[in-house]
């Protein structure tokens, strides 16, 4: 039997001494034609490890139904990295954090109003007690122990950032132990001592996460542990985007010198993260410190391999310091795989979201705009309808924590955009004699991954008022943007007209509507399938075809689109936003095939044009 053991303040495997140099990589992020590719790319670097999250929303998406295949077929994953020798760590939730959609937990913890989370709390733990039961399973015969990979298993994750139920954490590793998890178990915090007070275990092995300052780190947890050799579980050799925020880098050179120091003190280390990926569909994160801020799309990190898979200079840098501590055959040198710029490609047809609500979803009768948890909805876009009596003048619409951003239409018309973080942005709308049809379309941009803020409904959370009066009775149309609904409407071909042929009134206010944070009141067009060059102000799906002749990696291009989600092939990308700081969207080659690949793109304002470009290159910021 093969066990990961601590004895002298090294670690010991099968009676050698070994050094742990891991990085992360996590598959959901990876289509998994290439996790060979990235994790043959990890050993060359020098590493004999890799790390993984195991995300519960991914595996128990609906409560009781469980997915282990495609891109969730996590024992694969652990399979090749096993046929290429290499050790896994595994970090298998409740909580993952990992700016990925609600740390990890599934949406449906949300429904049950009374429900508390990452604590000894009966109804929690019942829930991770049914996951387990199907998870462990899958994991059991993949540890050492068995003739598996799997050398290590995390309990929780940087618990001490967040609480100090110490029972919580006990009943977590009692939950592995019992289902036959007889490896290392560990936890991971950050070196400080209210985290490492309130996130570790007395019998369990200790590993702190950081950046720099690696001498501070670790000397800090010597005060905790001690006669244990020194791991940090997370070395952040780059960082993580925001929408809106300045793309973030961290020098190479910087990263392999706090390496180096790590390595001279005999530690461990974990490359948080190794190769990124990225955050496809509605999977991405957010943090909420002041305000809420949402993760963007690629998960690039600056780190050792890009978004796309290829060496960086960080890559080359930190091998030449690994050669220094590792034997490991370095004479492998990795390729940069092949890119193509398919160029632009001009979607024909067209259908609007509004003209076709009832076609893709059925409404519900609900006296509150109630969040989308409470219709059994886990991500996507949620619809809100009514009809208000007239005449009000100049009434403001109070969307009482609206999570996240929310469109306000009036008769179908584009009024304004309000959005969660931006308290001072005010949006007013005037009721005719007759009453107007009130519609608000709210955007979940992902739900709280980190913090306080956790338990992160979406929607429509408190109410919604027309000056200081509360509106009821109202249809709801949850639209999750799956393509079983997406195959529901109906296509139109798009005819297009030259911006000079619109009135001067007409295309200001077609600019005020595509400007990301406008909250100007949009004139009427009629929804009639045309599209003007530097037009378009209403949510609407367009359609096209690319063919090819061979599949391989690019990167897509939605110059003069204002803010959406792309589909291709039935494969959600994710989204796009012109604030950026991202500008290109990577599309793995696996996704596209020989022949004709269906594009649909749902934008939310409006483009200048119905065109999208593939290019060789990626430009994050």
């Amino acid at each position: 039997m093969s066990k990961l053991e601590i004895r002298d303040k090294q670690f010991f495997y099968n009676n050698k001494p070994l050094r742990i140099i891991s990085g992360a990589i996590h598959y959901y992020r990876v289509v998994p034609q290439y996790w060979e590719d990235r994790l043959s790319k990890l050993k060359a670097c020098g590493c004999n490890t890799v790390e993984t999250y195991i995300p519960w929303n991914l595996h128990e998406p609906r409560e009781g139904q469980f997915c282990f295949e495609g891109i969730a077929d996590v024992g694969s994953f652990i399979k090749t990295a096993a046929n290429l020798g290499l050790f896994v760590i595994v970090r298998p939730s409740p909580y993952i954090c990992a700016e990925w959609e609600f740390g990890g937990l599934p949406y449906w913890l949300l429904k049950e109003p009374d429900m508390r989370l990452r604590c000894s709390y009966k109804p929690y733990l019942d829930k991770i007690d049914a996951y387990y039961d199907v998870l462990i399973p899958v994991l059991k015969p993949l540890l050492s122990t068995n003739g598996g990979p799997i050398i290590a298993v995390q309990i929780e994750n940087e618990y001490g950032s967040y609480g100090n139920d110490s029972k919580y954490l006990e009943y977590l590793k009692n939950a592995l132990i019992s289902r036959g998890v007889d490896v290392l178990l560990f936890t991971s915090d950050g070196p400080t001592d209210n985290m490492l007070q309130g996130g570790t275990l007395p019998d369990i092995y200790k590993t702190v996460n950081f950046g720099s300052r690696p001498e501070e780190a670790f000397s800090k947890l010597l005060e905790y542990q001690k006669d244990k050799p020194f791991m940090c579980a997370e070395f952040w050799n780059g960082w993580f985007d925001h929408w809106g925020e300045e793309h973030k880098t961290r020098d190479a050179k910087d990263v392999a010198d706090v390496l180096d120091k790590m390595l001279q003190m005999g530690a461990s280390v974990n490359f948080y993260m190794f190769h990124g990926g990225t955050n496809f569909g509605f999977y991405n994160g957010a943090n909420y410190s002041d305000k809420y801020e949402p993760t963007i799309t690629s998960y690039d990190y600056d780190c050792l391999l890009n978004e796309a898979g290829d060496p960086t200079e960080k890559y080359y840098e930190v091998r030449k310091v690994l050669s220094k501590y590792t034997e490991a055959d370095m004479s492998y040198i990795p390729p940069v795989s092949k890119k193509k710029a398919y160029g632009q490609i001009t979607l024909t047809e067209k259908s609007d979201l509004l003209t076709y609500l009832d076609a893709i979803s059925s409404p519900v009768k609900s006296v509150c705009p109630e969040p989308m948890e409470k219709f059994d909805q886990d991500y996507g876009f949620i619809m809100y309808t009514t009809h208000v009596t007239g005449p009000r003048e100049n009434c403001l619409v109070d969307l009482i924590e609206v999570h996240d951003r929310a469109l306000i239409f009036l008769n179908d018309e584009y009024i304004g955009v309000i959005e969660r973080w931006d308290k001072d942005k005010k949006v007013y709308v005037s009721i005719p004699h007759e009453g107007a049809k009130l519609g608000v379309l709210v955007e979940n941009m992902g739900r709280v991954n980190y913090g306080p803020k956790l338990k992160d409904m979406k929607g429509i959370t408190e109410g919604i008022r027309l000056d200081y009066q509360f509106i009821y009775n109202w249809d709801v149309y949850t639209l999750p943007m799956t393509m079983d609904s997406i195959s529901k409407l109906e296509f139109q071909p798009i005819e297009t007209m030259p911006a000079e042929t619109m009135k001067e009134d007409l295309k200001q206010t077609i600019e005020q509507a595509i400007e990301p944070d406008t909250i100007k009141l949009a004139e009427k067009q009629q929804k009639n399938n045309i599209v003007f060059e530097n037009s378009e102000f209403y949510p609407a799906f367009y359609k096209g075809t690319m063919e090819i002749d061979e599949p391989n990696d690019t990167f897509l291009e939605m110059k003069g689109w204002t803010k959406g989600i792309v589909i291709i092939n039935g494969f959600n990308l994710g989204r796009y936003w012109n604030i950026g700081p991202q500008k290109t969207f990577y599309v793995p080659g696996p996704i596209l095939k020989k022949g004709k690949n269906e594009i649909i793109v749902f934008e939310l304002h409006g483009m200048e044009k119905p065109v999208v470009n593939f290019r060789d290159t990626a430009v994050l910021g």
